[in-house]
């Protein structure tokens, strides 16, 4: 059992608003939500899989070609 105290009247209002249009009680719209959120990634693990790829380098840099373009364009 979860229970949360001291919840703000505006929060409240707006879960129990969205388990309405969902046609859920509170309390199930909430476990949705909670199950929702756990079956994301964590940010943490998100940042450390992006560090273990393999570092691209692009060739020519894309600051170059962007020069470049602008360049082309003129002003």
């Amino acid at each position: 059992m979860i229970q949360i105290r001291n919840v703000p009247e505006g929060i409240h209002r707006q879960l129990k608003a969205r388990a309405a249009l969902e046609g859920m009680s509170m309390s199930l719209y909430i476990l949705h939500e909670m199950e929702k959120a756990l079956g994301r990634a964590r940010r943490q693990d998100v940042l450390e899989a992006i560090a273990r790829r393999p570092k691209v380098i692009l060739d020519p840099p894309p600051a170059d070609v962007i020069r470049e373009g602008r360049e082309e364009r003129g002003p």
